[in-house]
């Protein structure tokens, strides 16, 4: 018979108590002190947060406004339906009202508030205490005249429609007039003027400097006059990024990589397509490519053998595009041996695999993976395979840390052998204490956005000095600055925005961590108060230490977006930061573990 799960816990710990007693009665070592600790564990009936979802009401709204939500929990049961707005400018979110029972719906007065646009949650709670947070939908409160200019987008290009609309206006003959200025700026100029319904106004972007601006716009009758909320930093980009196409040399055979470089100053670039054409014909797609290195590997074999042009299409964000010049006359040649070595990465660590790809229209012999010291020429066999896939597991502790070249060479079935070029510069660093996992929480913001109670959680392989982090710290809580930095400022795209924390103005090493998605606006810097604490965990029996960032309210800057798109962050560490007996952390970046989700 198996024994419920609480009943075995306090019989093990009973047993464990008796075992310590009995130890300690039959030894002669002098009693220093003794410790009991007494914890009970259940087992969660309900391990499934509820499901829930918000209807999106009517635009625009006033008075008495019903809201209501589609909630279910098939294990626990529903404790609660909590219903929550984001008013106009404000940064935290306000119980409109609660329901405990279906269906789940209650009645919020809308006139306790000012008029404007409005964000609309609800979190539904089951009995077992877990949390759903629904999808964020939007409406506007109009319950005197209210003047909202409609968002054009965060980055607009050419001819633009901007919308006014005034509600409650009643029949008075309103008129309207659209205001710019630089962003943040004070100083008011007119857009479009004595626009009368439907108050549409056409902005031409092209006669304004790149740059973000703000909105507004103003409604008069008579005397009576009302303004819209501004709209702001709405980015002018007119300008087509930068690209090139790098020469993949000639001729060209096997698995071969492709590479152009583009970057744009203004929105970022969104996207880069490589093309090829056969000599007199036509376009077309190598590969579509959406992140920094703009590289692909592409099976010439697929292609006939001649002579081919290569070129790279970039598109930034606003849909500017720009076409590179061709690099023309360059000749796909499969009927000889090829042989390249796939880059391992930058970081080797443990037991690397190692992997290579070759062709040979005689056959292939062996294929034999080989390293050096970087920088050197005395080369030594990895492995020697003779059948697909050409690969070795190579075990880096046997080798000293530093930097090594790779390379791979074929022998054909004539006997002839082909080397690929070399792979270098790639670091095997076995330190023992190295960053292994980066992960976010969100507080109780808005996902997929920063907000204040967020937490961003660094965890190494093994224990860290907190001295070496910053001077003088002992792990204990200790307030520092986050900074959150567009990634165009980094000279990169704005899908490569960075993190990283200071105290008192200087870095701490920690190094830094790469989003990977837009969560700041283009050309912007955010920095937001933060608390950095330091915890010691064990992990199958080995101590790590856990730094925890809660981020705290906005100190500086601004333009922080709302993303919508999964991505996995990549945490650089910093070399300088040490065990306790001072040995440095390896620069192996770590990865986000687990799928690619929303940070914050």
């Amino acid at each position: 018979m198996r024994l419920p799960t609480t009943l075995r816990l306090a019989v093990l710990g009973l047993l464990g108590a008796w075992l310590v007693l009995a130890s300690t009665a039959s030894s002669d070592a002098t009693y220093v002190r003794s410790t009991t600790n007494t914890a009970t564990v259940r087992a969660a009936a309900d391990w499934t947060p509820p499901a829930l979802a918000l209807a999106q009401p009517a635009t625009p709204v006033q008075g008495t406004l019903t809201l209501t939500a589609s909630a279910t929990d098939a294990e626990s049961g529903l404790a609660s339906v909590v219903f929550q707005y984001l008013a106009p400018g404000s940064s935290s979110w306000t119980t409109a009202c609660t329901t405990t029972t279906a269906p789940y719906a209650c009645a919020w007065d809308t006139r306790a508030g000012a008029d404007g646009g409005y964000d609309l949650r609800a979190r539904a709670v089951n009995g077992a205490g877990y949390t759903t947070v629904s999808d964020v939908v939007s409406t506007t409160v109009a319950n005197n005249v209210l003047v909202v200019l409609a968002n054009p987008g965060e980055v607009v290009r050419g001819t633009v429609s901007l919308k006014t609309s005034v509600y409650n206006g009643g029949a008075l003959p309103w008129l309207v007039t659209v205001q710019y200025t630089t962003s943040g700026g004070s100083s008011w100029k007119t857009l479009c003027s004595g626009l009368s319904a439907p108050f549409t106004c056409s902005w031409p972007t092209t006669a304004f400097s790149n740059d973000s601006f703000d909105l507004r716009a103003v409604a008069t009758a008579g005397p009576t006059s009302s303004i819209s909320a501004v709209v702001g930093d709405v980015l002018v980009d007119n300008a087509a990024p930068t690209v090139t196409m790098v020469d993949p040399g000639s001729p060209l055979s096997g698995t071969t990589t492709f590479t152009a470089t583009a970057s744009d100053a203004g929105a970022g670039v969104q996207q880069v397509v490589l093309q090829y054409a056969p000599s007199g014909g036509g376009y077309q797609t190598l590969c579509t490519l959406t992140a920094d290195p703009y590289s692909c590997r592409y099976a010439t074999t697929a292609l006939a053998d001649g002579s081919y042009a290569f070129r790279a299409v970039a598109t930034d964000v606003a849909g500017n595009t720009a076409t590179s010049s061709a690099v023309t006359g360059r000749v796909v040649d499969n009927t000889v041996s090829s042989v390249s070595l796939d880059d391992p990465g930058a970081f080797l660590s443990g037991r690397a695999t190692i992997t290579a790809q070759a062709s040979s229209t005689s056959g292939i012999a062996s294929v034999r993976i080989q390293y050096a010291v970087g920088g050197t020429t005395s080369w030594t066999d990895l492995c020697t395979a003779t059948a697909t896939p050409y690969a070795c597991t190579w075990d880096t502790t046997t080798v000293p840390n530093g930097s090594y070249d790779l390379r791979a060479v074929l022998t054909d079935g004539r006997g002839a052998t082909s080397t690929s070029a070399v792979v270098s510069g790639r670091k095997v660093d076995n330190s023992r204490l190295r960053a292994v996992d980066v992960q976010t929480a969100n507080g109780d913001g808005t996902a997929g956005h920063v907000d204040a109670g967020d937490t961003l959680t660094l965890t190494y392989g093994d224990v860290v000095a907190p001295g070496s982090i910053t001077a003088g710290w002992t792990g204990t809580a200790l307030p520092v600055t986050v900074r959150l930095r567009d990634g165009n400022l980094l000279g990169g795209t704005s899908k490569t925005d960075a993190i990283d924390v200071l105290r008192n103005g200087a870095a701490v090493q920690l190094g830094s961590v790469g989003l990977r998605e837009d969560y700041v606006k283009g050309r912007k810097t955010a920095q937001l108060n933060a608390t950095m604490t330091a915890t010691t965990v064990t992990v199958d029996g080995v101590d790590r230490t856990v730094v925890t960032i809660t981020l705290g309210t906005l100190a500086s800057g601004g333009g922080l977006r709302t993303v919508t798109t999964p991505s996995t962050m990549l945490w650089t560490p910093s070399t300088a930061a040490q065990s306790p007996s001072g040995g440095a952390c390896a620069a192996t970046p770590a990865t986000e573990s687990g799928a690619a989700d929303r940070e914050f």
